[in-house]
Order: C-alpha cells, then sequence, then structure tokens
C-alpha cells in the first residue's frame, strides 16, 4: 500500500508541474497561458471520468462510506474487486493531477481494503483463515488504518480514524494488528522518498517549526475554544449545503436525465468553471493560486507573523498571499470561501475524491485568519504571570485545521493525525480543545459528510439513536416488524417450495417451521440451499439416473425372458396351423372372390407353398454359420446363408476356437461403422465390401434420457412428493456427534445445510436493544418469535426506518399500530387429583391448636 500510495504521489507531482510548466512557459500573452492552465484538467477529469465508467463505476466518490456499509456486514457487490482498484488508482491520481481543491484520503482507505480483499484471495496458505467473516472484517478493519496511515505517514491517527470512522464496536484483539500494519505501511512510506531523494531524512509531511519555550499562554484557551465552535458551525454549514446541492441535481428530472445521456458535460463544464476561479492572472492571485497543496499548507503553517517585517525569504512567501488591492486578510477570506465552495462542487463530480485535505486546508486558513487578527489587535502579545509572550498565527492555524476537519468528519483522532503530520505536540493541548468543541457543535447541527454521503446513496447502514429521543425505550420490535413473514415447514412438497421461491425472488433466507398450525420455528435456511434441494430431486442427474435405472432394469427382464426361453426344452415336433380351405394362402380373399388374370397371377401361390408339409425331423441345437452382409441373388441380405463346406466346418456349425477369436478381432475392424457416413445400405441393394483404408470413428458416449413425455411425468410425480427436513436436521447432527457411525447414510439428505439457531428476539424487545444487537453483532436480519412461535421479521431496512422515524418523532406510541390478536394454541386443563394446600385460616387454626 506505500508503493501505491508513493507512485500516486508521483504521478500526481508530475500532472501538476507539468500545468505549472506550461503556465510559466507560455507567458507570452493571458490568453495562452489560460489555455494551457484549463486545458490539462479539463482532459485529465474527462479521461478519469471515463475510465471509472468503463472500468468500474464503483470506485467514484471516497469509498468511506461504502467501507462503514461493508464492515457493518452488508454485501456490495463489486466494490473490492481487481477492476475497482485499478479504476480507483487511475482515477484518483488523473483527479488530483488536475490540480481540483480535493483529497486522497477516502479513497487511500478504499484502495488499502481492496488490496488486502485481493491478497487475501491471492494468498492460498491462509484461505482456511480468510474463509471466515470475521477474519475477513478484521482485516478490512487493519485495511482501513493502513490506508490513513500511508496517505499521511500517521500511524497511530490512522488506527483511531479508522476505528472512529468505520465501525461501531471495535473489538480490542485487532488493535495491534491494525498498529502493526500501520507503522510498517507509514515507515515504507516515508523511506521511499528518502530513498528518491526527496526528502533528506525522515520528517513529517507538513514540518513546522514552533518554538517549544512558551507556545501559547492560558488565556488563549478561550480563543481556541471559540475557533473550534466556529468551525464547527461553519463545517455543519458545508454539509447541509453539500446534501442539498446533491439532492436538488437529482430531484430535477430534465437536469439529471440530461446529465445522465451526456456524461461528459458536468465534469467537462464544473472543471473548466473551477480552474478558470483557480487562474492565477484573474481570481486566483488573490488565493496563492500559483502554488500547490503542500507549499500553501506550509506557508499558512509558517511560525513568524505576516503583517511584521519581513526577511527576503518570508517576504517571498507573504507575497502570494497579498496583493496591491488586497492585503493577506483579505486573500486569506477569499481564499476560504473559494475553497469553501469550490471543494462542495468538486465532490459531486463522478471521479475518485476524498474531502479531507479540502478540509484541512480550509482549517487552516481559518485558523491563519485568526491568528493574523489576534496578532493584529494584541501586537505585543498577550501578558500572564509577569511575561509577555507574542501571539503565533501558525499554531492558530494547526488548530483550526484539526478543529475544521474533525468537524466536518466528526472525529477526535484527527489531534492525533495532525499532530503527527506537523510533527508539533506543544499545541496538542489547544488542538484537543478545539477539536472537541468543534465536534459537539456540528454534531448537534448536521450528521458526518460520511453519514451524509451515506443518506445521499441509501446505502444500508444503520442510523445511530438521538440521546434525546427518550422513545426509544417504549418502541418495541413488534411495532415495527414484518408480519407477513414468507416461510417453509417441514413435509411441505417440493411443487409448494417452488412455488414459494418462484414468487418471493428477492428473499435471500427462509425460517422452517413445524407446521403452518404451530408456526415453532426450527431454523433457517438459505435460498440457494434451497434451490439445490429442488435440483436433486429433479435436476438433469438425477433424471439421467432415473432413465439409465430404468435401461438397466429393462434389459434384466430382457435376459430374464431370452434365459427362460433358451431353459425350456425343445418339442420333437412343428406343429403348424392349417390354412383355411376357403381362403387363399398370403391374402385375404375367399375363393368365391372373382379376381383378374392380372390378380390371380401375382397372388396365387407357387406350387408347394399352398401346403407346407410338416417337419417330423427332430429339432437340434446345430446351426449352419452364416457371414452377415452377404446374400445369394434368390434370397433377402437379412437370411442366414449356408457358407461354403471346408475341412474347418464340423457337423454341428462349430469351429475352433483359435479360428473364432482371429475372426472375431478382424471382423470388429472391418465392419466398424462410421458415425459421420452417408446413407446406410438398403434391404434391396448388395453392401460393399470393407475397405481396410476405411477411416473408423468409434461412437460418441451414448447417453440415455426420458421421452418429453416421460419426464413431464416424471417430475410431477417427484414434485408431488414430500420434502423430510426433520429427517435433514437429525442426521445433521448425528453426524457431527458421531462422524463415523454416518458414513452408510443417504448423501442426497446433506445437501440441505439448516441453521438450526437462527437470531432471534422477542415481541417486546426495546428498540435501543435492537440496534444494539444489530451493530454489535452485525446480523443482517433476526427473526421475532412469543413462546417459540414465529411471528414476525425484521431486517435492515424495516429497523433504519423505525430509527429515522423515532429521530423524527413520527413513530411514538401514539401513533405506533395496534399489533392483531393471535389466537393462542389449545390448552388442555388437567384436573389435578392431589389435595389443595390449606388457606391461610386453616393454618392459622393448626397453629392455635398447636400452642394450646
Amino acid at each position: 500500500m506505500a508503493c501505491i500510495n508513493y507512485a500516486m504521489d508521483r504521478g500526481i507531482a508530475i500532472c501538476n508541474n507539468a500545468r505549472m510548466w506550461m503556465y510559466r512557459d507560455l507567458a507570452t500573452s493571458t490568453f495562452s497561458q489560460y489555455v494551457a492552465w484549463v486545458s490539462l484538467p479539463v482532459c485529465l477529469i474527462l479521461f478519469a471520468a471515463g475510465f471509472v465508467h468503463i472500468v468500474a463505476a464503483q470506485s467514484i466518490g471516497s469509498g468511506i462510506p461504502e467501507m462503514k456499509t461493508i464492515l457493518r456486514g452488508v454485501h456490495l457487490k463489486e466494490y473490492l474487486t481487481y477492476r475497482a482498484l485499478i479504476s480507483k488508482v487511475v482515477g484518483l491520481t488523473a483527479t488530483l493531477g488536475s490540480g481540483l481543491p480535493l483529497g486522497k484520503e477516502g479513497p487511500s482507505v478504499h484502495i488499502a481494503s481492496m488490496v488486502a480483499a485481493l491478497l487475501s484471495k491471492l494468498v492460498t496458505t491462509f484461505q482456511g483463515i480468510y474463509a471466515n467473516e470475521s477474519r475477513t472484517s478484521e482485516m478490512l478493519a487493519a485495511a482501513c488504518a493502513v490506508g490513513v496511515a500511508s496517505c499521511f505517514a500517521a500511524p497511530v491517527g490512522g488506527v483511531l480514524f479508522s476505528i472512529e470512522v468505520t465501525t461501531t464496536y471495535f473489538a480490542v484483539r485487532n488493535y495491534w494488528r491494525g498498529f502493526f500494519a500501520a507503522c510498517c505501511s507509514a515507515i515504507m512510506f516515508r523511506l521511499l522518498s528518502v530513498w528518491a531523494g526527496q526528502m533528506p531524512t525522515v520528517k513529517p509531511l507538513f514540518p513546522t517549526n514552533l518554538p517549544q519555550d512558551f507556545p501559547f499562554d492560558p488565556q488563549e484557551f478561550a480563543v481556541f475554544v471559540l475557533l473550534g465552535i466556529v468551525a464547527g458551525l461553519l463545517a455543519a454549514l458545508w454539509v447541509f449545503l453539500h446534501r442539498q446541492y446533491v439532492l436538488f441535481m437529482r430531484n430535477t428530472p430534465t437536469l439529471s436525465n440530461f446529465l445522465q445521456k451526456n456524461r461528459f458535460i458536468y465534469p467537462g463544464f464544473m472543471t473548466l468553471a473551477v480552474m478558470s476561479i483557480l487562474f492565477p492572472p484573474g481570481i486566483g492571485k488573490y488565493m496563492a493560486a500559483d502554488l500547490g497543496n503542500q507549499e500553501q499548507v506550509l506557508s499558512l503553517f509558517a511560525n513568524f507573523t505576516w503583517g511584521d517585517e519581513l526577511t527576503a525569504a518570508q517576504a517571498s512567501v507573504v507575497s502570494h498571499w497579498s496583493t496591491p488591492e488586497v492585503g493577506y486578510f483579505g486573500c486569506l477570506v477569499i481564499y476560504f470561501f473559494s475553497i469553501y465552495f469550490l471543494s462542495m462542487v468538486s465532490c459531486t463530480l463522478p471521479v475518485p475524491a476524498g474531502i479531507f485535505v479540502p478540509a484541512f486546508k480550509m482549517g487552516a486558513s481559518l485558523g491563519r485568519l485568526t491568528g493574523e487578527l489576534m496578532h493584529y489587535f494584541c501586537p505585543l502579545g498577550v501578558a500572564y504571570g509577569g511575561h509577555i509572550q507574542k501571539i503565533l498565527p501558525g499554531g492558530y492555524a494547526t488548530v483550526g485545521a484539526a478543529a475544521f476537519t474533525g468537524a466536518v468528519t466528526h472525529t477526535v483522532s484527527t489531534i492525533v493525525i495532525v499532530s503527527e503530520m506537523t510533527g508539533q505536540v506543544t499545541h496538542l493541548l489547544p488542538i484537543m480543545a478545539a477539536v472537541l468543541a468543534a465536534n459537539a457543535t456540528a454534531s448537534l447541527l448536521q450528521p458526518s459528510c460520511f453519514d451524509s454521503i451515506i443518506l445521499i446513496k441509501k446505502l444500508p447502514y444503520l442510523p445511530d439513536l438521538l440521546s434525546s429521543a427518550s422513545r426509544m425505550y417504549d418502541i418495541c420490535v413488534e411495532d415495527f416488524m414484518v408480519r407477513d413473514v414468507k416461510y417453509i415447514w417441514n413435509r411441505m412438497t417440493f411443487q409448494q417450495l417452488k412455488d414459494l421461491l418462484k414468487e418471493n425472488k428477492t428473499i435471500k433466507s427462509f425460517p422452517l417451521v413445524d407446521s403452518p398450525a404451530s408456526m415453532v420455528l426450527l431454523g433457517s435456511i438459505h435460498r440457494w440451499e434451497l434451490v439445490k434441494v429442488i435440483e436433486k430431486q429433479v435436476g438433469r442427474e438425477r433424471r439421467l439416473q432415473i432413465a439409465a435405472l430404468w435401461q438397466r432394469e429393462a434389459e434384466l427382464r430382457r435376459r430374464d425372458e431370452e434365459a427362460s426361453r433358451r431353459g425350456r426344452r425343445p418339442s420333437r415336433f412343428e406343429v403348424t396351423p392349417a390354412p383355411d380351405m376357403l381362403q387363399v394362402p398370403g391374402t385375404g380373399m375367399t375363393r368365391g372372390s372373382s379376381l383378374t388374370t392380372q390378380d390371380q397371377g401375382g397372388l396365387i401361390p407357387a406350387p408347394g407353398q399352398l401346403f407346407r408339409p410338416k417337419s417330423i425331423l427332430k429339432k437340434t441345437n446345430s446351426f449352419t454359420l452364416s457371414r452377415p452382409g452377404l446374400a445369394s441373388p434368390g434370397t433377402s441380405p437379412a437370411s442366414p446363408i449356408s457358407p461354403p463346406h471346408n475341412v474347418y466346418t464340423t457337423v454341428t456349425g462349430a469351429e475352433t476356437r483359435i479360428r473364432a477369436a482371429f475372426e472375431a478381432i478382424f471382423k470388429r475392424s472391418t465392419l466398424l461403422q462410421d458415425v459421420e457416413g452417408g446413407l446406410e445400405p438398403s434391404h434391396n441393394t448388395l453392401p460393399r465390401s470393407p475397405s481396410i483404408n476405411k477411416k473408423v470413428q468409434l461412437p460418441r458416449e451414448r447417453v440415455c434420457d426420458m421421452s418429453p413425455e416421460d419426464q413431464k411425468a416424471w417430475q410431477q410425480l417427484e414434485m408431488a412428493k414430500e420434502v423430510d427436513f426433520d429427517r435433514m436436521l437429525q442426521l445433521a447432527r448425528k453426524r457431527d456427534l458421531h462422524p463415523d457411525e454416518c458414513e452408510y447414510e443417504d448423501e442426497s439428505l446433506y445437501i440441505c445445510h439448516i441453521d438450526p439457531a437462527p437470531f432471534q428476539l422477542v415481541e417486546r424487545t426495546s428498540l435501543l436493544k435492537v440496534h444494539s444487537l444489530f451493530s454489535t453483532l452485525g446480523v443482517s436480519r433476526a427473526y421475532v418469535t412469543a413462546i417459540g412461535r414465529l411471528i414476525g421479521v425484521v431486517a435492515l431496512k424495516e429497523l433504519r426506518k423505525a430509527i429515522e422515524d423515532v429521530n423524527s418523532g413520527v413513530l411514538t406510541l401514539a401513533t405506533r399500530p395496534d399489533p392483531p390478536t393471535t389466537p393462542l394454541p389449545a390448552v388442555i386443563k388437567v384436573v389435578s387429583t392431589q389435595p389443595a394446600p390449606p388457606s391461610d385460616s386453616e393454618t392459622a387454626k393448626l397453629t392455635t391448636a398447636g400452642d394450646n
């Protein structure tokens, strides 16, 4: 991951340097500079938009909202694939190389998660480890930490940021794994810069030189907290305006349809507009547009005051932030609001981009403005304890950057990230105070930017319950569960199961109950398991097996009939029934019928054929050899022909075994039929003599299948049978307990894997408990039972809707629906034959009698 981030940084630097080189080299005219300034960014954004749309559209945007949803337990399609990785890396490099006010922290988290998912598939040694779903979530949580660490060289802040942003409940056992991976990634990322000669040694990303003796005075804490509150207000407004702008673009049908049909118009036009505003000879001269991102941040973190007497080096830095028309105060204001609105628009482009770096720059400019104002009103500094310390605007810029970034993302880990990025720990307490104040202010007004994107994209992620919503203790799961549950039951027919699957194609798991009358929950079965059950019952494989079985049975019956026929003793005499004297043999006409001469010539039998003499010779088992395919002119080819007599022919027609074997071998080689040959010889023509050079092709494997009518009848018969889920459960438990005793059981009963203990809730479980269970365990659905009876089901969709309604005040005790009354199962009342216990009065009498 460190190598990927370093390669992306090199590509981004090359694109930015090319843009600046074109702008400075074409100084002959302003128009040529403008064309050079806007042409490369527009081409890069159009390339990124087209490449991402063609390769993988899932790589558009930040990636952190999708990772939050995936770590929540929801499977998002094609978000962790190789195509998405290539699309994200190439698209992010082109996007940041264009110079738009965007960042790469969120995409780095997504890229690290994709690398981790792909490496787990490539490493076959750990296949058993990564096959577990919990291991996969742990690996992705560590990958999120690696993404932040390799992006900013901040391993500690990266781990804390991944915990805050991506997970609701974090397992402590993953703590050291995340730190180990993040530390390795951060070290490698900085060493690559040293080995490439870009840095003399390992240093922070934005090094600062603030004094260590007296960094700030205690009175300045009030200003730091006030800066945090202002940053929180502005961050909440930014999140609100960004969401409203995106919803306006989506909810306007004409604009939305136009942009969908013309995908390159919006990114091209917005890039042209943004880069035109940032053009240095134009409005860009008031916002240091001729500097790169790193140079802008380093100048904002400078440890000298811009209003004091400056050296030549300091004056060159301030020259980018002041003009003869507008001083550095006006430039800082213009810079803040330009990044404020331009980053809002740039985040809506269909390209990979993040928001951390623009928020960091906005906070740094806001803090620098506050520090310069403090120095303007207190030029000598703040006196405390007989000591006067001059105000350092660079420290205010560091505090403002951490506060604004923490307010936009609703994270506290930005304290550590900013400290690691700047290498500055002297302002740790002011940074903490400002970040906490900004985070508290923004949390009361708006969700974080990642949660806002989740709301915009409508991702299946559970929102948090507001602390002010006390109604969450009164709302129970029976108030928002789905009562019309689609279920399967024991002893249902295969046809009923098939119809149920056809009618409910979106349901991925079905609860298994004992019977529709009792509704006792036995377990749950996944949809594809049920499809396998039907396929095993009436699929092609079993149909061919049954057809082969029928063929074998027919062959055995035929052999038995032949064996019984051969085993009978032949009769000495052959009895031939005499023909009717009034009927001509071979015709259906009597002697009295009128016939023409031609007809008579064709129907009158030859002499000797009308009355055939009866054979009185004894039949024996002797036979004459016949050679198939040869016939005399007067006989048909199918009739046996007597071979010429030779010395090898015996009286009974038998030959020696050796000659029979040789003839069988040579006869098989010459009489093989060609499968792809032409027409077969008819009975009226003599067959061709076999050729020695004839090509012989062995017949293909014969597949015995049923006729369409038999298939339909057999399938109806099989689908009418019952599914024995109870037997499957018993055999599964028996195999788990005693695997050696189940070797000879029917393997077809193990094709269906049944979850015997699905996640269940009782009907009076509060909404707060349901939210905690879903968030902690990462389940996606739960069945609601009452004394073991299935009465409803709750999924993420219903729970998210209930939380939103409770937070907005829509779902209350007065508005919740009344649960329908379900009839209880009949209970047989058993009359007890034991004597009833004594009453209190009788007990008192016994006690009094005992005392007397």
